[in-house]
């Protein structure tokens, strides 16, 4: 992909992760938050956390499904993204829901087990957000790197199962979400199954003569 190209990739993601946030600026303005405004921001912060995380999974499996290079472009941009979704999230949730008072917080993370699987999915996105930078990858080293951000898969299914028991009976977005991520989770689980066994078969090829034959016959 040309720079030209993945210039207009990232203003279009860019462009499309802030639309929610000037959408909910201008309801904000024009008084049109519902009649639980604090509800309704923190329901469209958390949806839209959630689905930025899944698009930011997406972008691999896209590439190991059809072939495609650039989704690998904005992946790193779209879990920022997330994290700042979930960060806003999370401050309403102190600022306007209980105004700093941290004893009440912290009985209401340990008494509701949704708010216990929100709080880990916030704290797993914390270490990819702050190792996203490319020194930070030269410093870890590409393969410690990815298997830390291997944590977005611990967050996202926190997140899933936070939305899944916080939400009301009949409401159906939580297992669209939920099958979402299984998808992405099976394109990967398949993935890593194909290279361990092209790595085995590897293996036995560059094997000597005598030690592949008694790997193909053991009782030989």
């Amino acid at each position: 992909m040309t720079r030209p190209a993945r210039i207009a990739l990232k203003v279009v993601v860019w462009s499309i992760c802030l639309a929610p946030l000037a959408r909910l600026a201008y309801r904000a303005w024009t008084d049109d938050l519902g009649a639980n405004p604090i509800s309704f921001i923190t329901n469209t912060l958390g949806d839209w956390t959630l689905r930025i995380l899944l698009a930011s999974l997406a972008m691999t499996p896209l590439r190991i499904a059809f072939g495609l290079s650039w989704p690998i472009t904005v992946r790193r941009l779209l879990g920022l993204f997330a994290f700042a979704y979930v960060c806003l999230h999370f401050s309403v949730w102190i600022v306007l829901d209980f105004f700093f008072d941290w004893p009440r917080m912290w009985a209401d993370i340990v008494k509701r087990p949704y708010i216990t699987m929100g709080m880990l999915a916030l704290l797993s996105l914390i270490p990819l957000a702050a190792t996203s930078t490319t020194s930070m990858i030269r410093r870890l080293g590409a393969r410690n790197w990815t298997r830390l951000h291997r944590l977005a898969y611990v967050a996202a299914v926190c997140a899933v199962v936070h939305y899944l028991w916080l939400a009301k009976v009949g409401v159906k977005d939580p297992y669209w979400y939920a099958a979402a991520l299984v998808v992405l989770l099976g394109v990967r689980g398949w993935e890593w199954a194909r290279r361990v066994i092209r790595r085995r078969r590897d293996r036995a090829q560059a094997a000597p003569p005598r030690v592949r034959s008694q790997a193909e016959n053991p009782l030989s």
